[in-house]
């Protein structure tokens, strides 16, 4: 396929589009941990947050389309149904409405965070991935994209930042081995960091009881699903075990979330997060989100 035109379904494994879903609720949390509401204008700020994951997926492929012709050949690009160029040019058509969905939702001051974010992106699927920095350019992406809900309120937001960071560290590093295997090494250190994470998501004051418990079942929830998946890596890091830990990882963001999101009040908000995680799974059998 030599031209920019993509087909809808190989244009919808290419951005790997159920996993942005794990991306929404980024700036749900930011926005609530920032005491700042998601309303009118101010919910274009999600959609920012999947535009610039899709916008990642796509240049993902593209950086790697050599590397993916030996170990994933099924992929978009090395089987022909995309070619390196449409791919480039959906990252860059999906980054420039990132940046102009955030510029909607909260002006300047969204701007200052989606900038960085949209150089992070590419900087990591072009320069850091495969490297040692390759699991802290991740993280940065997701604790700017957490601050991209933060309408400027960045210090109130840092802690919900923080524990997307950490927790995005530990799945970046394991799904290293999703081809050849991991290291026990790396799968304890993911674990531990979903450890850390739980914490940071249900530390700190809740306004009422109600929003307490809600923070805890999400929480409880995430340190289960994707506790037992990273505990079951560093038992034995077989490439299967390490890409059903990554998987887990991936949807286990979104109860991470929900978790951060009711303790500051967002309940409803967190539900919805929630409710699309078996929508998630369900779309993931048919598209891989990594």
């Amino acid at each position: 396929m030599g031209g920019l035109t993509v087909k809808a379904p190989d244009l919808y494994e290419l951005v790997r589009a159920p996993a942005a879903l794990t991306a929404v609720g980024d700036t749900v949390a930011g926005s609530a941990a920032a005491g700042q509401r998601l309303r009118g204008r101010r919910w274009a700020l999600p959609l920012a947050s999947m535009a610039f994951y899709w916008a990642g997926m796509s240049v993902n492929d593209w950086a790697d389309r050599e590397l993916d012709a030996v170990e994933r050949p099924e992929r978009p690009i090395p089987s022909g149904r995309v070619s390196a160029r449409a791919a480039l040019r959906t990252g860059g058509v999906l980054t420039a409405a990132g940046l102009g969905l955030a510029c909607l939702g909260g002006g300047q001051r969204s701007l200052r965070v989606a900038v960085p974010l949209a150089a992070s992106v590419w900087a990591y699927d072009t320069v850091l991935k495969g490297t040692p920095l390759g699991p802290c350019g991740m993280s940065a992406c997701r604790a700017l994209d957490v601050l991209l809900g933060a309408g400027g309120r960045w210090r109130e937001a840092a802690p919900a930042a923080a524990a997307l960071a950490v927790h995005t560290m530990g799945v970046t590093a394991l799904s290293g081995g999703e081809v050849h295997g991991g290291s026990p090494r790396t799968a304890g250190a993911a674990l531990a960091g979903t450890a850390v994470s739980t914490g940071l998501a249900l530390y700190g004051r809740a306004s009422r009881g109600a929003h307490r418990v809600a923070s805890l079942a999400f929480g409880a929830g995430y340190a289960a699903v994707v506790g037992t998946a990273q505990y079951r890596a560093l038992e034995s890091s077989s490439a299967a075990r390490v890409r059903a830990a990554t998987v887990a990882g991936i949807q286990g963001m979104v109860p991470l979330q929900a978790s951060l999101a009711a303790r500051h009040g967002a309940v409803r908000a967190a539900a919805l997060l929630a409710g699309a995680v078996p929508l998630a799974r369900r779309l993931v059998r048919k598209v891989s989100p990594t």
